[in-house]
């Protein structure tokens, strides 16, 4: 590959920060891996690590169905590998989070797969790494962990509805608190975990609050429990596109925003 050819793939621009390296040998193969490589890895395993929490926090909670001890785990868990890992992948470990941040400019629209994938994947070991940690008893009468709140086609319109909007909640965090220039801040970590608590309390006995395809798909495969399971795809998505609309058209700063710019 000519040295011009490495150059432009290692000045590809994700999230609105163009890194540039050298581009021969070593240094090409580092920037390659550090721009393509690394964020997948780091996004499996911070998928890995967040959903293990949160099935754990579930599955011994089993006995109390109540909300806290799953809010919290779940916040703290996720502003925690956020603070850690955030700034190698973004931070999303999420199908939703990433569809949102390529909307609004964050992540380029190539890595979108690579993500979701890595993030699936990633629910995959963290529910199975619970099972094989908690006693089987437990296990079956959490159902794993998998979304259960939605037993009848009744509820079905208002679960989908509390998917979108604490996604939105969840999303926004994300998108103004790392991406907007005009909004982020160091603090974000810990917004973006509170929103997923906040969330919790709130929304728990309404549709689960799962906010995450991953988060709903790893248990699903490891305790084959799929009822309902497409509300748990359908509304993070449909959440994750207001908010690119949200933020590309109304409340994203000059350099997001594609209308009324202004001078």
């Amino acid at each position: 590959m000519s040295a011009e050819a490495a150059a432009s793939i290692c000045d590809l621009e994700f999230g609105g920060v163009q890194v540039k390296e050298p581009s021969e040998g070593g240094r090409w193969r580092g920037c390659w891996y550090e721009r393509f490589v690394q964020p997948c890895l780091v996004e499996l395993l911070g998928s890995a690590l967040f959903i293990f929490i949160g099935c754990l926090s579930v599955i011994e909670n089993g006995t109390d169905p109540g909300l806290l001890q799953p809010a919290l785990a779940h916040g703290l868990a996720l502003g925690l590998v956020i603070a850690t890992l955030g700034s190698i992948s973004g931070g999303h470990f999420n199908p939703a989070v990433s569809l949102a941040a390529m909307l609004v400019g964050g992540l380029h629209l190539m890595m979108l797969l690579p993500y979701w994938t890595s993030q699936l994947r990633g629910g995959l070991i963290g529910a199975a790494l619970a099972k094989v940690v908690s006693s089987e008893e437990r296990f079956w009468n959490a159902s794993g962990a998998a979304f259960m709140t939605v037993q009848e086609p009744r509820q079905v319109m208002g679960a989908v509805v509390a998917e979108i909007i604490l996604t939105t909640l969840l999303a926004l965090a994300v998108c103004m608190g790392t991406i907007n220039e005009k909004t982020q801040g160091p603090l974000a970590p810990f917004s973006i975990g509170f929103s997923v608590t906040v969330d919790i309390l709130a929304g728990g006995a309404v549709s689960g609050a799962c906010m995450n395809a991953a988060c709903a798909f790893g248990p699903a495969v490891v305790a084959n429990h799929w009822d309902f399971h497409w509300i748990y795809w359908l509304g993070p998505l449909l959440a994750s596109l207001l908010v690119g609309v949200l933020i590309r058209f109304f409340i994203g700063d000059g350099k997001t925003r594609l209308i009324l710019k202004g001078r």
